[in-house]
């Protein structure tokens, strides 16, 4: 009890410039390097990277792995996030390229001017966000706000901020490469939050070099309610 009160007047003292500050839009790009209709995409998210106000997060799934090329920054975790989706949106099943923003709408990645407008809209219709506190490297505090009535998780994400080009050597992709921006390299659940003041625990990196971010996100898929990312 003592340390939500404690928390809540840390929040409290921040300056209100901090606290005005939206959070970003969150464009999760779902790929695979044996996807042919992923190279477009890829490219396409790599220019959202450097747009004031999104966070471009780049997921590559395993699923297309059959057709003749491992994907070399897939991992099962990636695949199971965008099947949360799936059923989040009424689909029918998982595919790629697909863009999801904020968890509130989903589109085909080469659906360029599509996307474009619904991160236009997701930067114009901001909602009352929980505030988001690293402390230290071990630690990260979520602040009391309104949640879901089904509740929301916690999510650690950690992308490689660098541009990488792979040359896909097999498959439908054979001889083309592909460009990758902020590829996520760990998910992890931190745990659930119920719109009061909760601090969770960050596992250390299992790499140098990655960006970590914090996702508060309504249960099963759903619409993104606070991003932050660790300074």
């Amino acid at each position: 009890m003592r340390t939500a009160a404690l928390f809540s007047l840390i929040l409290a003292a921040t300056p209100v410039t901090a606290l005005a500050a939206p959070p970003p839009v969150v464009v999760e790009l779902f790929t695979a390097q044996g996807c042919a209709s992923c190279v477009e995409a890829n490219a396409y998210v790599k220019s959202l990277a450097d747009r004031p106000g999104v966070l471009a997060l780049t997921y590559a799934v395993d699923y297309w792995d059959y057709l003749g090329w491992a994907d070399t920054f897939a991992k099962p975790e990636f695949a199971e996030r965008q099947k949360a989706y799936v059923a989040h949106f009424s689909l029918r099943e998982p595919y790629t390229p697909q863009v999801v923003v904020g968890g509130r709408a989903q589109a085909a990645g080469q659906q360029t001017e599509k996307v474009d407008k619904l991160v236009d809209e997701a930067s114009r219709a901001p909602a009352p966000a929980p505030q988001v506190a690293f402390i230290g490297k071990t630690r990260v505090d979520v602040g009391s706000g309104r949640a879901p009535r089904a509740g929301a998780e916690v999510w650690m994400v950690r992308y490689d901020p660098r541009e990488q080009d792979v040359t896909v050597k097999k498959g439908d992709n054979r001889g083309q490469t592909l460009v990758h921006r902020n590829v996520v390299r760990e998910l992890k659940r931190l745990g659930a939050w119920r719109g009061k003041p909760t601090a969770y625990r960050l596992p250390a990196p299992g790499e140098e070099g990655l960006v970590t971010v914090l996702l508060v996100q309504a249960d099963h898929g759903g619409r993104i309610l606070a991003a932050a990312q660790k300074p």
